[in-house]
């Protein structure tokens, strides 16, 4: 067997802290493993937080693959128009072009860690969405990791 040769890539740990909350879909989406924040290659990974009835609007990738898993609280989501439940501890794949949406129907936060991968040949054609964020929910304030 041949021993796998090392990279001249640096191990890099970020924080959830180190990256800003991006909130134009809704909620509190931080991209913590990403090209630009650690110099990936083939995807990225970031974290998820939604207050009681906060949604991530409707969209979807039409280059990755994205994969959900619920740490704690629960959502419903909507894929391709069929809602699920997705509770606690549950992991949820969705293939390249799945149209979703997700709202926080519980009455505890909702966090979430992804993943998606490939990346898109540039960061402006990863998601195609469907629908606008309501001026209401882009006015209500986010509670989340990062606000004082």
């Amino acid at each position: 067997m041949t021993p796998v040769a090392a990279t001249d890539a640096a191990v890099k740990i970020k924080s959830i802290h180190d990256v800003p909350a991006n909130r134009r879909r809704g909620g509190d989406i931080r991209t913590i493993l990403s090209p630009a924040t650690v110099g990936s290659k083939s995807g990225f990974m970031g974290t998820l937080t939604l207050a009681p009835g906060e949604v991530v609007t409707e969209h979807w990738h039409p280059y990755s693959e994205e994969f959900l898993f619920c740490v704690r609280g629960q959502v419903t989501i909507r894929l391709d128009g069929e809602e699920y439940l997705l509770p606690a501890e549950s992991g949820v794949h969705l293939p390249v072009g799945t149209r979703h949406r997700l709202v926080n129907t519980g009455d505890e936060e909702a966090f979430f860690v992804f993943c998606s991968g490939p990346l898109a040949p540039r960061p402006d054609l990863g998601h195609v969405d469907t629908e606008a964020l309501s001026p209401a929910q882009a006015a209500a304030p986010h509670p989340h990791v990062g606000n004082a």
